[in-house]
């Protein structure tokens, strides 16, 4: 079944998920030219290649016999030109199979990459980012491996035993017995390894998924561990890690060294000669029988060896089709509704019983309120109420557990996603920057707005100033996450990349967090123009910012506790008083609150 998803693309090739095998098998029938063409080039190639020996026993013959040399130039002709036709179409096949895997991998890339984009944020909470970043790039590449070179070794191998052994019954067929008897054992002994083998490659994949997890964690978090002076501890369990990766090589390494195909190749041409033997003295073969026979043994000895690659790259193809399909069809708990409703947001906030909790974790309990459109409403609370998670089910970052949210009326849950959030802007303390330009980091939410436009939306942010003082201006690339920017210069960034979209509804996380006083009240100038006709949720602790607010709401222990203006919870709430007598020590005694603001 189709999972549920944020984000879906129209008319997208539908591939076969019922399971890893079917699913890269769509993969690969979508392009079926190529994959039917493959085969037919194969089949010619192993044609001349297994016709050589043939044709050499002919010559042979032809020489014991005292043949002319005219006889022995047109059978060395003939073998020149089955080899070269060999090695033609052997090269044509191989160009079409790396095409194929080039086109699978890219496409299934491109849907796990979409898949990824489509979950929600519960899905990705859940998840550690350097194990997804080694689906994306590892495990899609086993793909691309076991089908270029996986599968034409899987031609090589059928063709290399069918075609050979074929020729040997049109010499004389008595020839089958030895060579029939090694395909049934190589059949059995291939089974048994593969069904050693595949266990181990599976437990591989994941076990470099958890070391990949790992390192990316230790280096996403290097100013950590280098201010805890932990290099040591997390050096020690990388070593662990890599380890376990290690040790699972070294098994599958033994389990190909014990592969017994090639014993019973080896066992098989010596009987193959032995009863060749036989029968060139009972008078049935001749002399260029035996040579062609086992020149066509010579030939069996390449898929009987590379059948042990190409069983190993097929297991690993499927092991990665396992894990990427994994993500792939993970249920998300939210869906697009495509169909839902779409129209420009006025700004109604409307919270009727709202609970939500992560797992049994229950963050807020039965919280109501409602917001009228041009409203600011302030949220504030000890860390660990519940406000950042109240404004994240406004944009349907996460779905409410129980109640409702009416924007305008109408259920989030029954909008077009794309239509809500595209017309709610957040901007959070922790504000994440890509690894771009100034420009486009600015235009993320808008990219086709004009220079003129950016430039407009970073002077009411206050940001034009500081970054016209770089050298390449607002063509300056900001590292990842923005970690060459203060703090400061960052969030003005995040607040002019929210000007310049324009929202119906703003929600600001504590957004001023990392801005000093003097620039604080010019952003705040630039904040009060952009809140003019639309709603605004504002979390904060700063009176020049509560100030501001229509109206206030205070959480404790993810329970709406008090609501009013800031004189009115001055003098009726403890939990307001008790929260701006830690903020802000400067507070007068809790009697004299009233009076003094």
């Amino acid at each position: 079944m189709q999972s549920k998803s944020e984000f879906t693309v129209q008319n997208a090739y539908p591939y076969n998920q019922a399971s890893p095998l079917r699913w890269i098998v769509s993969h690969i029938w979508r392009y079926k030219p190529l994959f039917l063409s493959t085969p037919f080039f194969y089949i010619f190639s192993h044609l001349m290649y297994a016709g050589a020996p043939v044709l050499i026993g002919h010559a042979a013959d032809i020489l014991i016999d005292g043949g002319t040399q005219k006889a022995l130039l047109w059978a060395s002709l003939g073998i020149l030109a089955m080899l070269v036709a060999d090695g033609i179409s052997n090269l044509t096949g191989a160009l079409c199979m790396e095409n194929l895997a080039q086109k699978v991998e890219r496409d299934a890339r491109e849907e796990l990459y979409t898949s990824l984009l489509g979950k929600s944020q519960v899905f990705h909470d859940r998840q550690r980012v350097g194990d997804i970043m080694a689906r994306t790039t590892d495990d899609v590449r086993q793909l691309n491996v076991m089908i270029s070179p996986g599968i034409f070794f899987i031609y090589e191998t059928v063709m290399g035993f069918v075609i050979p052994i074929t020729f040997m019954v049109g010499i004389k067929w008595q020839l089958l017995l030895v060579p029939g008897i090694f395909v049934l054992t190589y059949i059995l002994s291939v089974r048994e390894y593969v069904g050693r083998l595949n266990p181990v490659i599976s437990r591989q994949h994941d076990e470099f998924g958890a070391m990949n997890a790992g390192l990316e964690e230790s280096i996403s978090g290097i100013v950590t561990v280098k201010a805890s002076t932990q290099e040591a501890f997390e050096r020690g369990k990388f070593r662990a890690n890599a380890r376990k990766f290690r040790n699972s090589y070294v098994q599958q390494g033994r389990i190909e060294a014990g592969y017994l195909p090639m014993l019973l190749y080896g066992i098989a041409v010596g009987l193959t000669f032995l009863h060749a033997l036989i029968l060139y003295r009972q008078g049935s073969l001749e002399i260029g029988g035996i040579i062609a026979v086992m020149g066509l043994m010579n030939v069996l000895r390449w898929p009987t060896f590379v059948s042990l690659f190409s069983l190993s790259l097929l297991q690993n193809g499927l092991a990665s089709g396992r894990r990427i399909l994994e993500i792939i069809k993970a249920e998300t708990d939210l869906d697009e509704n495509a169909g839902g409703h779409t129209s420009d947001v006025q700004g109604t906030i409307v919270f009727e019983g709202v609970s939500f909790a992560f797992g049994d974790n229950t963050v807020l309990q039965n919280i109501s309120f409602s917001i009228q459109p041009g409203e600011t409403v302030a949220i504030v609370g000890q860390t660990g109420g519940g406000k950042t998670t109240l404004t994240q089910l406004v944009n349907r970052t996460y779905d409410v557990t129980s109640g409702r949210i009416l924007i305008d009326g109408v259920d989030v849950r029954d909008w077009n996603l794309t239509a809500l959030r595209s017309q709610i802007s957040k901007i959070e303390q922790d504000v994440f920057l890509f690894s771009r330009t100034i420009a486009e980091n600015i235009a993320f939410g808008n990219p086709e707005a004009t220079q003129e436009q950016i430039e407009q939306a970073a002077r009411e942010a206050q940001a034009h100033d500081f970054i016209m003082s770089f050298t390449e201006g607002y063509q300056t690339k900001v590292g990842e996450r923005g970690v060459t920017l203060s703090g400061g210069q960052r969030q003005r960034i995040a607040l002019a990349r929210a000007f310049l979209s324009n929202p119906r509804i703003l929600i600001l996380d504590d957004s001023t967090s990392a801005i000093d006083s003097a620039t604080e009240d010019e952003i705040q100038k630039a904040i009060r123009r952009a809140q003019q006709g639309r709603t605004t949720l504002l979390i904060t602790h700063r009176l020049s910012q509560i100030r501001w607010a229509n109206h206030i709401l205070v959480l404790d222990k993810g329970q709406l506790v008090a609501s009013g203006s800031h004189e009115e919870l001055l003098s009726t709430s403890m939990h307001y008083r008790r929260i701006f007598a830690r903020y802000d020590m400067a507070l007068p005694p809790l009697e004299n609150l009233a009076q003094a603001v």
